[in-house]
C-alpha cells in the first residue's frame, strides 16, 4: 500500500487548520463554519478505516473483518453505544474466524 495519499490528504487538513489560525479573525463566521476541518475528517478516517479492512499487503482482500466492519456500520447508524458496536463488531469478526 502506498502512504503518499494518506500523508497528501492529512498534510492538506493541517494546512487547512493552518489557514483558519492565520486569517481567524478576517473571515465571516459563516464562511469559516463551511471551511471547518470537521468536513475533511471523516472522509479521510472512513478511507483508512476501508483500506485497513479490505486490503493486506498489496492485495484486496475479504474475511471476518468485512462482515465486522459492516455489523459496526449498521449500528452507528442505529446509533448505538461505543461498547456496544465494538463488542458486537469483535464478536462477529471472532465468530467468523472461529468457523472458517
Amino acid at each position: 500500500m502506498t502512504w503518499w495519499p494518506v500523508l497528501a490528504v492529512s498534510g492538506g487538513a493541517y494546512g487547512l487548520k493552518l489557514l483558519g489560525v492565520v486569517l481567524a479573525g478576517r473571515l465571516d463566521p459563516d464562511l469559516a463554519e463551511r471551511w471547518s476541518l470537521e468536513t475533511i475528517v471523516v472522509p479521510v478516517l472512513a478511507g483508512l478505516i476501508l483500506v485497513q479492512t479490505l486490503t493486506t499487503a498489496d492485495r484486496y482482500v475479504i474475511d471476518a473483518r468485512t462482515p465486522a466492519l459492516l455489523v459496526a456500520a449498521v449500528l452507528v447508524w442505529r446509533q448505538a453505544p461505543f461498547v456496544i458496536i465494538a463488542i458486537a463488531a469483535a464478536g462477529t469478526a471472532a465468530i467468523l474466524r472461529l468457523i472458517a
